[in-house]
C-alpha cells in the first residue's frame, strides 16, 4: 500500500498529453471535431489533381484530333482541305490552322466560317467568377503549380509565332502546348506535321468545361464543409454543454463541501441523466453523504468519549483529593479500592474506544475467509467453559435448517461479535439459567440466535442498545463493568460483514430476548 510519502513509480504514474495539460474540456471537444474536418476541408487541395486527370484526357483528345486531322489533310486536295477544316471547326469547336512547308498561313477555320469559340472578357463576368480565380490563383500558390503562360493571338500569321509548331516541325510529331485565355480557362494547342513536305497543322481548343467542372466540384466541397463545420460546432457546444456544465455544478458543490462553508451542501444527483455523469453525480452525493455521516458519528463519537470518561476521571480526582485529607486506615482502603476501580474502568473504556475506532479501517483492509459458524459457535462455548466465563448458566447449542452455516468474513471479529453476544446474555440470565444458541440456513442466509431467559429488552430500547455508550445493565452488577460499546462493535462488524444485528422476542414464547446476528450465506462452488 502506498502512503502519500512513498515515491510513485514512473510507469505507474498517468500519462498527460501536452495538449491536454491547460485546454478546457469545450475546447478539447471543437478541437477534435474541428480537425476531422480540417481533414476533410484539406480534400479542396486533391481537387487539383482531378484537374491534371481532366487535362491529361484532353490533351491525348488534342493530339489524337490533331494527329487524325493532319493524316487526313495529306491526302486531301486543297478545296477538300478547307471543307475539312471548316467542318471539323464547327463541330469540335475547334481553331484550325493550316501552314504549308514556307510556314505561311494557308488556311484558317475562324477566318473560312467565323469564330466556333470566343474568349470571355474578364470585365464582363460577375464578382463571383473574379473571386473563384483569386482563388485558382491561390491554390496553385500553395500547391506550388508550374506557371502557366497566357493565351494572346500574335500579330504575325506565320508560323514562326507558335513556338509549338517549331518544335514539332523539328521533332517531327505532335506537340501539345498549355496557355490560360484571360479568364483563366485553359487553352490547349495542338502543333502536328502534315505529311514531310513541311506543312503544319495547329488546331487550338478553349476548354472551359475543364476549369467549370473543377469549380463546380470545389464549391460543392466547399458548401458541404462549411454545413459540416456549422453543424459540427453546434453539437460540440451542445456535447460540451451536456458534460461541463454538470462537471462544474459538480465541481462547485464539491468545493463548497470541501470548504465547509455550507452544512447542508446538497450534491445533485442528476436523477433524469442514465449516463455515467448521473453515475458520477448520484456516487458523489452518495459519498458526499457517507462522509458527513461518518464526520457527524465521529463528533458523536467524540463528544460520548469525552462524557464516558469525564465521569471516572472525576471520581478518581475526588478519591485522590480526599486520600491526602483521610487518617483512617478503613476510608483510605474504600478511597484506594475507588481509585483502582476507576482506574481500571477508564482503561477499560480506553481499550474499548481504540477497538471501536479502528474496526471499520480493518475490516476494509482485511481478506475475508470462509467461516463455518457453527464450529465457530461451539469453539466459543467450549473455551467460555474451560476459562470459567459462563458463571454457571448452562448453553446450549442447536442446528436447524440444511447445507453447511459457512459465510466469508474475519473469523476473529466473528468470534468477537459471538462472545458479545454470550457475555450479554450470561449478564441478564437468572443463577443456574440456561443460554440458548440457535445456528438455522436458508438458502441465502444464516442465522445465529443467542436467546436468554432474563427480563427481556423493551420494544423502545431495542435500538438504542446498539448504540455506542448506551446500556441497560442488570440491577446486581457492579458498576462501571461494561464499557456500553460491545453491542455497537458486534453491530458494526455485522454491518461489514454484510449483515445485521437486532433484538426480537423469544421464538418459543418464554421470557427473555433474543440477539440475532444474520449473515449472507457463501455461495457454494
Amino acid at each position: 500500500m502506498e502512503t502519500p510519502d512513498t515515491p510513485i513509480h514512473p510507469e505507474h504514474r498517468p500519462r498527460r498529453l501536452f495538449w491536454t495539460r491547460r485546454a478546457s474540456l469545450t475546447t478539447r471537444i471543437l478541437a477534435v471535431n474541428i480537425i476531422a474536418l480540417a481533414l476533410l476541408a484539406g480534400s479542396l487541395f486533391y481537387l487539383d489533381s482531378y484537374r491534371k486527370q481532366l487535362l491529361a484526357e484532353r490533351f491525348k483528345l488534342a493530339q489524337s484530333e490533331a494527329q487524325i486531322t493532319a493524316e487526313a489533310l495529306v491526302v486531301s486536295s486543297p478545296e477538300r482541305q478547307r471543307t475539312l477544316l471548316l467542318q471539323l471547326g464547327k463541330e469540335q469547336r475547334l481553331r484550325l490552322r493550316l501552314y504549308n512547308k514556307q510556314g505561311k498561313l494557308v488556311a484558317d477555320s475562324f477566318e473560312l466560317a467565323g469564330p466556333s469559340f470566343t474568349l470571355t472578357d474578364p470585365a464582363t463576368e460577375p464578382w463571383y467568377q473574379e473571386a473563384a480565380r483569386i482563388l485558382d490563383k491561390g491554390m496553385d500558390a500553395l500547391l506550388g503549380a508550374p506557371p502557366i503562360p497566357p493565351y494572346q493571338e500574335p500579330d504575325d500569321l506565320s508560323a514562326s509565332a507558335w513556338p509549338e509548331l517549331e518544335q514539332a516541325r523539328a521533332e517531327m510529331r505532335t506537340h501539345i502546348t498549355l496557355r490560360y485565355a484571360p479568364d483563366r480557362t485553359p487553352v490547349i494547342s495542338a502543333a502536328a506535321p502534315v505529311g514531310t513536305e513541311g506543312a503544319m497543322l495547329l488546331t487550338t481548343r478553349n476548354a472551359i468545361d475543364i476549369t467549370q467542372d473543377v469549380r463546380d466540384a470545389r464549391q460543392t466541397l466547399a458548401i458541404i464543409v462549411a454545413i459540416a463545420l456549422a453543424v459540427s460546432i453546434q453539437l460540440s457546444l451542445f456535447l460540451a454543454r451536456t458534460i461541463v456544465q454538470p462537471l462544474r455544478t459538480l465541481v462547485r458543490a464539491a468545493v463548497r463541501v470541501r470548504l465547509g462553508r455550507d452544512r447542508e451542501v446538497e450534491v445533485p444527483r442528476l436523477p433524469e441523466r442514465r449516463d455515467e455523469i448521473g453515475m458520477l453525480a448520484r456516487a458523489i452525493s452518495d459519498m458526499t453523504g457517507a462522509l458527513r455521516q461518518r464526520i457527524d458519528a465521529v463528533e458523536h463519537f467524540a463528544a460520548d468519549v469525552a462524557h464516558e470518561i469525564k465521569n471516572p476521571l472525576a471520581s478518581l480526582r475526588s478519591a485522590l483529593d480526599s486520600l491526602d485529607k483521610v487518617s483512617d486506615p478503613e476510608l483510605r482502603r474504600q478511597l484506594t479500592a475507588i481509585a483502582i476501580h476507576d482506574v481500571r474502568r477508564i482503561d477499560r473504556l480506553v481499550t474499548e474506544i481504540a477497538d471501536a475506532s479502528r474496526i471499520d479501517a480493518e475490516l476494509s483492509r482485511a481478506t475475508f475467509e470462509v467461516i463455518d459458524i457453527e464450529k465457530l459457535i461451539a469453539n466459543a462455548i467450549g473455551a467460555r467453559e474451560d476459562r470459567g466465563e459462563n458463571a454457571g448458566r448452562i448453553i446450549r447449542l442447536e442446528r436447524r435448517g440444511a447445507g453447511p452455516a459457512e459465510v466469508l468474513g474475519v473469523p476473529a471479529r466473528i468470534e468477537r461479535v459471538i462472545e458479545n453476544l454470550l457475555d450479554n446474555a450470561v449478564s441478564f440470565s437468572p443463577p443456574d439459567g440456561e443460554i440458548d444458541v440457535i445456528v438455522t440456513t436458508t438458502q441465502e442466509r444464516v442465522w445465529a440466535m443467542v436467546c436468554d431467559h432474563g427480563p427481556g429488552i423493551p420494544e423502545s430500547e431495542r435500538r438504542k442498545v446498539f448504540e455506542r455508550f448506551h446500556s441497560i445493565r442488570p440491577e446486581a452488577e457492579d458498576f462501571g463493568q461494561h464499557s456500553g460499546l460491545g453491542l455497537a462493535i458486534a453491530k458494526t462488524i455485522a454491518e461489514a460483514h454484510d449483515g445485521t444485528l437486532s433484538v426480537i422476542d423469544r421464538l418459543d414464547g418464554a421470557q427473555g430476548a433474543c440477539l440475532v446476528l444474520d449473515l449472507p450465506l457463501r455461495e457454494q462452488p
